[in-house]
């Protein structure tokens, strides 16, 4: 029930191969992908709420339509490839800069650090509204590494944006802190490929057979 992931045999695997929920996790279904088997992990239907309260939340009716939207129009896929893909070119950039001693490299390491810095949250947002309504908030290894991969990105890119903005020539040539710099992009590009493997895994890893 967590990731789509279809077991065949007369009793469920202790722990799913892909998202590493557990046993009590899994449903019988039949030939048609019905469900034989009651479950009691369904969220039940939140009341209808019109009226936004004076504190500025959304209503449960308007979160949900929210996460819809999302998943409806994949936007949380979308939107993790820009960090994605821009993540391994500032790392890249990072280290010719300081190899190839080629200024304009510093700064387009930058700039592509800031447009990470302002896609970051949308992506995290949508996460969790795919996490939320996809897959049940679901409490497992898997999405638990993904949230901790996400959060250490973050963290990464922030620090690295703070501190350039700080003092432009913290990865100048004569800095001493200029590996510590890169060192926290490479740690952050490993972030990166941890949760795209773990991604991919979720999204694919229930097809394979």
């Amino acid at each position: 029930m967590v990731c789509g992931y279809i077991h065949s045999g007369n009793e469920p695997p202790e722990q799913c191969p892909v998202c590493k929920a557990p046993k009590s996790k899994f449903i019988e279904i039949d030939e048609q992908g019905n469900s034989i088997t009651p479950s009691s992990d369904k969220p039940s239907q939140q009341p209808q709420v019109e009226n936004i309260p004076p504190d500025g939340t959304l209503p449960p009716a308007s979160k949900d339509k929210m996460a819809d939207f999302v998943l409806r129009h994949h936007l949380h896929p979308i939107l993790v490839h820009t960090p994605n893909g821009l993540i391994p070119v500032i790392v890249l950039f990072m280290l010719l800069h300081i190899v190839l001693h080629i200024q304009d490299l510093d700064k387009a390491a930058f700039y592509n650090i800031a447009v990470v810095v302002l896609i970051m949250p949308a992506v995290m947002v949508t996460g969790y509204l795919e996490w939320k309504k996809r897959y049940n908030k679901a409490k497992t290894v898997l999405f638990f590494a993904k949230i901790c991969c996400s959060l250490v990105v973050f963290a990464s890119i922030l620090i690295l944006a703070g501190w350039r903005f700080i003092n432009p020539e913290v990865a100048a040539q004569g800095s001493s802190t200029k590996w510590i710099y890169v060192s926290i992009g490479l740690i952050m590009l490993v972030a990166v490929g941890i949760a795209g493997h773990l991604g991919g895994k979720l999204v694919f890893g229930s097809r394979e057979k």
